[in-house]
């Protein structure tokens, strides 16, 4: 046996005794040694760690896969002497692991994602919020007034938790949206009114419907650059 100071959060460390044939996985991150099971991510690893670890996610839940949409949770990972850029919420925690997820490169990575993100939705407050604490006024550019990020966590718990598919992400590009099968707006008997896609959509995109239906985002493509990609 051994005796292991592991962080619990922030504030707290403790420490653990742990028997020689222990499973439990040992990380740094932020200078903080972490005690975690095997098979999580290193975003699940410190979600409910308060004060260790600085990774903002969009397109996770705890309910449902990671899916590794919006990229917002990459973080800096040391591992056999190479250091790379990896999507916290995808990459596996591993024992002997270091991770940095505050770094100033870590930050401008950051940034260039939440730039793409404010303009396709400047209206969003999570997203206005996120893009204040990274130091971003405006966006050099425009797409649109969105309110959908396209993350799919809709689609997914529809998918993994209802054992329904009532929704899915259809086209390409900047015509990417969610949608009804066939195409349609208005949802179907495929959807029992479960109301579990509205629950999980960080940005407020979609709303129950006074039929108890979700309401679909539409999306609004900006008119000079529907027209250059329709010629």
């Amino acid at each position: 046996m051994k005796s292991v100071t592991v962080w619990v959060d922030g504030n707290t460390s403790v420490e653990v005794i742990e028997p020689k044939d222990s499973r439990a996985v040992h990380l740094t991150v932020d200078g903080k040694l972490i005690r975690t099971t095997p098979g999580k991510s290193l975003l699940e690893a410190v979600w409910n760690r308060p004060g260790i670890g600085n990774i903002p996610a969009l397109c996770y839940h705890p309910i449902v896969q990671s899916y590794g949409a919006c990229r917002l949770c990459t973080v800096e990972v040391e591992e056999q002497g190479r250091t790379r850029f990896v999507a916290s919420c995808l990459y596996p925690a591993k024992e002997g692991l270091v991770v940095r997820t505050d770094t100033d490169r870590v930050r401008q990575l950051r940034k260039g994602v939440l730039e793409l993100l404010l303009a396709r939705c400047p209206e969003v407050k999570v997203i206005q919020d996120l893009a204040i604490e990274y130091g971003i006024e405006k966006p050099r550019f425009a797409l649109g007034v969105q309110d959908c990020i396209l993350c799919g966590l809709c689609v997914r718990t529809c998918r993994e938790n209802i054992g329904r598919s009532a929704i899915s992400l259809v086209n390409r590009g900047i015509f990417r949206e969610v949608a009804a099968p066939f195409y349609a707006y208005e949802l179907g008997d495929g959807c029992v009114g479960c109301g579990d896609c509205v629950y999980v959509c960080p940005t407020g995109a979609l709303k129950l419907g006074p039929d108890g239906k979700p309401v679909l985002p539409k999306v609004h493509i900006p008119r000079p650059a529907a027209e250059g990609l329709l010629r």
